[in-house]
C-alpha cells in the first residue's frame, strides 16, 4: 500500500507539469497482437493531417477491438467514406478515443444501430446515446476490425480527442510501450523560396527545390528567403513511411522555425495546404513542408521567430542551415547545408492577374454572369486572381468561368453563383454547378433561384452550370446467385450529381444495403430466406432528384 507522503508526492508532481489527478489514466492496447502502425498522427495527407494512428490488423478483417479505458459510448457513426463505421467512447480523464474502419460494433451497439437504420430506412447515420446507455469496461470488446470506408487496407484507426472540442491529440505517448522504432527521420529534398520581390535565389526569383544527395555546393541567394524540405520517418519491422513529429530550423544556430505535431484542431487540418507547399503537391504530388508561416495561417503547431521563419541574406558571406528532426521515440536526424550570401538584383514584382485578394479582407469579384466571394480568413497569403469566361456552345447553359489563383489553397467553402443564359424546359431542381478537371467533370452542388445557380466550393478552378436529367445506373451483379447465396449486390453509378439515396425492399420489406466503392451490397443475408423466391425492388436517386427504380424477381 503507498503511503500519504508518496502520494501526495505524485499529486504534486501531476500538476507542476500541467496535469491533473484524472490525466494519469493508463490506456491499454486495442489489440492483443503486437502492434504495427501503416500511418502515425500528423502525417501528411491531401487537406489535413491524420488525426490518428493506423495500426494494422495482419492484412485481415475481424479482429477483436479492445475499449482502451473504461468509459461509455458517446457516438457511433456509419458513412460511405471517412471512416466507415466507428465508435466513440469518452472517458472520465477529458479523453475520446474513436475507434475506425470497424467491420462491426458490439451486439448491445449493433442491434442500437441496427434499431435505427431500419426505423429510419438509411444506412448512414449519426448517433449520441445518452452518456449512461452503453457503459463500458477497458478491455470490453466494443468492436470487429474491418476494411470500411475510406479505407485502402484492412487496419484500425486510433484517435484520442479532448473531449467537447474535438482537438486531436497525438496517441503515441500512450500507445509507445507496444511500438518498436529505433529508426530516425530522412530528409530526401531541400527547396529554398525566394520571397516575391525581396529575394533571389541561384540568380531567379523563382523556388528552387534539389535532392538531398545531390548539394556538393552552396546556393547562392540574397535578400528574403525561406527553407523546406521533403520528410519521412520510419519504424522497425515494416516498411511503411510515416510523418515527421518534430522539425525545427537553425540559420548560424539560432532557430527560426519549428513545428511539433502533437495536438491538432478541427479547423486547423486543412491548414496543412499552408504548411506545405500547395503548388508543387498539386502539380507534383510532393509534400515539401515548408519553414515558413504564411500570414493567414493559424497552425499553433508552429513556432516562428518574428520573420514567420523568412531569413534575410543581407551580408556576403555564408550562412549555416541545420535541419534537426525527431519523431516520437527520440530519434534524431540532422541535415546542414549552406547559403552563400551574394548581392544581386532582386527582380520586380511583375502580375498577369486581374486583381489582388487580400487575406485579410473579403474579396467579391464579379463578371457578367457570375459572382465569386472569398470571405476572411479563406485565404492564408495574398492571392492573384484572374477570371476568364468561356463559351461552351450556343445550347450551353452557361458560360465557363475559370478561377485561376495559380494553385493558392482555400481554407473553407466560398460562395458561387452562376447565371443561367439559356433556360432549358426542365425543373429548376436539374441544375448543378459542376467543377471541370481536365476531361472529368465533378458535382459541386447549387441550387436554382431567379436566373442564378448557387452554391458553395473550397478550390479555386473552372466552373459552369450543367442540367442532369439522367437517372443513375443501376446492374445486377451475379444475379444468379442470389437464391442460394443472399449475397445481392449492385452496381450503382451517376457521372453528373452523383447517388443521394438509396433503397431496398425484398418482399415489400425494407432490407439494409450500404453503397461501398461504388456498389449496393447487402448488410443483412439472415433476413432473406436462401433456395427460395423472392421480389425484389431497388431504388436510387441522385441530387438532381433523378431516380431509377427496378423491380425483379429471383
Amino acid at each position: 500500500m503507498y503511503s500519504k507522503s508518496l502520494f501526495f508526492i505524485l499529486v504534486f508532481s501531476c500538476f507542476r507539469i500541467g496535469m491533473t489527478a484524472k490525466d494519469v489514466l493508463k490506456y491499454i492496447s486495442p489489440f492483443d497482437f503486437p502492434l504495427l502502425l501503416s500511418a502515425n498522427f500528423g502525417e501528411l495527407r491531401p487537406n489535413h493531417f491524420h488525426n490518428g494512428i493506423d495500426i494494422k490488423t495482419k492484412g485481415t478483417v475481424g479482429h477483436p477491438v479492445r475499449c482502451i479505458a473504461d468509459g461509455y459510448v458517446s457516438r457511433v457513426a456509419v458513412q460511405h467514406g471517412g471512416y466507415g463505421q466507428a465508435i466513440y467512447i469518452t472517458h472520465n480523464d477529458g479523453h475520446t478515443s474513436v475507434y475506425g474502419h470497424v467491420m462491426s460494433f458490439c451486439p448491445a451497439i449493433e442491434k442500437y444501430v441496427r434499431d435505427y437504420q431500419y426505423k429510419h430506412e438509411t444506412f448512414v447515420c449519426y448517433l449520441y446515446p445518452e452518456p449512461g446507455k452503453f457503459k463500458v469496461k477497458q478491455g470490453d470488446i466494443i468492436a470487429m476490425s474491418g476494411n470500411e470506408g475510406a479505407s485502402a487496407g484492412p487496419h484500425l484507426h486510433l484517435e484520442i480527442r479532448k473531449s467537447g472540442t474535438d482537438e486531436y491529440l497525438d496517441p503515441m505517448p500512450y500507445f509507445k510501450k507496444w511500438i518498436k522504432d529505433s529508426k530516425a527521420p530522412s530528409v530526401s529534398h531541400i527547396g529554398l523560396y525566394p520571397i516575391s520581390g525581396k529575394g533571389v535565389v541561384d540568380g531567379s526569383s523563382t523556388k528552387k527545390i534539389v535532392p538531398i544527395n545531390s548539394i556538393n555546393h552552396p546556393f547562392v541567394a540574397w535578400g528574403e528567403i525561406y527553407a523546406g524540405i521533403v520528410a519521412k520517418d520510419y519504424m522497425d519491422g515494416t516498411s511503411n513511411f510515416y510523418g515527421v513529429h518534430s522539425v525545427a530550423l537553425y540559420v548560424d544556430s539560432v532557430k527560426v522555425f519549428g513545428s511539433v505535431t502533437h495536438a491538432v484542431l478541427p479547423d486547423e487540418n486543412r491548414m496543412i495546404n499552408s504548411f506545405i507547399d500547395y503548388d508543387e503537391y498539386v502539380k507534383h504530388r510532393r509534400l515539401m513542408m515548408r519553414s515558413y508561416k504564411a500570414p493567414g495561417n493559424k497552425l499553433r503547431l508552429h513556432r516562428v521567430d518574428g520573420n514567420r521563419g523568412v531569413v534575410i541574406i543581407d551580408e556576403e558571406r555564408d550562412y549555416s542551415f541545420l535541419y534537426v528532426l525527431e519523431d516520437d521515440f527520440g530519434n534524431i536526424s540532422r541535415y546542414s547545408f549552406v547559403v552563400r550570401g551574394k548581392k544581386q538584383p532582386i527582380p520586380e514584382v511583375k502580375t498577369d492577374k486581374q486583381e489582388i485578394v487580400r487575406f485579410w479582407n473579403t474579396s467579391v469579384i464579379q463578371r457578367p454572369g457570375f459572382e465569386f466571394i472569398v470571405p476572411k480568413g479563406m485565404l492564408y497569403d495574398d492571392a492573384g486572381v484572374t477570371v476568364d469566361a468561356s463559351s461552351q456552345g450556343t445550347e450551353a447553359v452557361s458560360m465557363e468561368y475559370n478561377i485561376d489563383a495559380g494553385n493558392a489553397p482555400l481554407h473553407g467553402y466560398c460562395p458561387l453563383a452562376i447565371g443561367v443564359k439559356n433556360h432549358a424546359k426542365v425543373s429548376p431542381e436539374k441544375y448543378y454547378i459542376r467543377e471541370r478537371r481536365g476531361k472529368r467533370t465533378y458535382y459541386a452542388g447549387g441550387k436554382y433561384a431567379d436566373g442564378w445557380v448557387r452554391t458553395k466550393v473550397r478550390n479555386f478552378g473552372r466552373y459552369s452550370v450543367g442540367i442532369d436529367t439522367i437517372a443513375p445506373v443501376v446492374e445486377p451483379i451475379d444475379r444468379q446467385k442470389w437464391r442460394s447465396t443472399a449475397n445481392i449486390r449492385f452496381k450503382a453509378s451517376d457521372t453528373q450529381s452523383d447517388i443521394s439515396s438509396y433503397k431496398v425492399y425484398i418482399d415489400g420489406k425494407f432490407v439494409l444495403f450500404g453503397l461501398k466503392k461504388g456498389l449496393l451490397v447487402i448488410q443483412d443475408k439472415d433476413k432473406v430466406k436462401k433456395g427460395v423466391a423472392h421480389t425484389l425492388e431497388v431504388k436510387v436517386k441522385d441530387n438532381c432528384g433523378n431516380e431509377t427504380c427496378k423491380r425483379m424477381k429471383y
